[in-house]
């Protein structure tokens, strides 16, 4: 346990950010599954518009350093090739 003011203060801040990053990265993963789930499915405009969605979320969690950024540019690649080659 901290003892100083300034150390009770980080355990209070970390545990805020740490709540703000799982919630960040829960939003990203279930945009992430909608899209996997509407290309399995086969349907070209679910898909899209679940990509629509997805991509926001991924870069917002690249952007505030919940993921890296190239892990989130990956991810939004191959979920647009995922969704292109379902379309083509």
């Amino acid at each position: 346990m901290p003892n100083k003011p300034s150390a009770k203060k980080r355990v209070r801040q970390i545990e805020k950010r740490t709540a703000i990053n799982k919630s960040r990265k829960t939003k990203m993963r279930s945009a992430i599954r909608l899209v996997d789930e509407a290309v399995k499915a086969g349907d070209k405009d679910a898909a899209s518009t679940a990509l629509k969605s997805a991509e926001p979320e991924i870069m917002r969690a690249a952007g505030k350093g919940v993921i890296h950024k190239n892990a989130g540019a990956r991810k939004v690649s191959r979920l647009s090739a995922s969704v292109k080659k379902l379309n083509g």
